[in-house]
């Protein structure tokens, strides 16, 4: 299994921490939140990494090197500028393998990444899309209302259910590639968007566990202390 991890990004929400490291760098318990990634895909069959970077990406290299120590083999992409979560796949296309996990490098979750890798391959599907539930408090009175403005509905501080992307995904190389250009942005709903449109089979993979995006402070946080109170599901392999 073969991997491309999104870590270019400058986490301008967590600032000021990632003034001085990169947000995949930054420390949840012992390790950095790129490194439970690491370890979590290396005991789910993944060999080969891809990391882009952008952002500091001195320290990326300094860090992680070659993968050795990880078991696995990690070779790097260069951003000279954001070109979305799809974008950066384009010149890498020649490098990729027929079918590639495609993620981004901040996220803390207990996902089967072999399984949803398998059931991607069993499908033959263009593109399978990893989601989880999420649910949304209102915290006001919802009002809906007809056409002539007579009352439909009144529901106080509903819950809403939404699936939502883990921003986790496995492409078909030859898929998508149409779809890339070399130094054009673009973005993963796009071209998943794109791929449906074109008639290409998409499919959603449900993950009833754990995940969170690591993209505020509240939520670094919350990620912390989830990780040290239940650390031997995120990393199984290590005592």
């Amino acid at each position: 299994m073969q991997a491309v991890i999104l870590a270019g990004g400058k986490g301008t929400r967590l600032r000021p921490y990632t003034t001085v490291i990169p947000k995949p760098l930054m420390p949840v318990g012992d390790y950095p939140i790129l490194e439970i990634i690491l370890r979590q895909l290396r005991s789910a069959g993944v060999r080969e990494v891809i990391l882009t970077v952008g952002y500091m990406s001195h320290l990326f290299q300094a860090f992680f090197a070659d993968g050795h120590r990880f078991g696995l083999d990690i070779t790097y992409a260069f951003e000279a500028e954001p070109l979305g979560t799809a974008g950066p796949l384009a010149p890498l296309l020649d490098r990729l393998k027929s079918d590639v996990l495609v993620m981004n490098g901040d996220l803390l979750s207990t996902l089967d990444y072999a399984a949803l890798f398998a059931e991607h391959r069993r499908s033959a599907a263009a593109a399978t899309i990893a989601i989880c539930s999420r649910q949304v408090p209102i915290d006001l009175g919802v009002v809906e209302s007809g056409p002539d403005g007579t009352l439909a509905d009144y529901i106080e501080k509903p819950v809403y259910t939404f699936d939502v992307s883990m921003g986790i995904n496995v492409l078909r190389t030859d898929a998508v590639r149409p779809y890339l250009t070399v130094g054009t942005t673009l973005d993963m709903p796009s071209l998943m968007l794109m791929l449906r449109r074109d008639g290409h089979a998409v499919r959603c993979h449900r993950h009833s566990g754990y995940w969170l995006d690591i993209g505020r402070i509240d939520d670094y946080q919350a990620a912390t202390e989830i990780f040290e109170a239940r650390r031997a599901e995120f990393l199984p392999d290590i005592t």
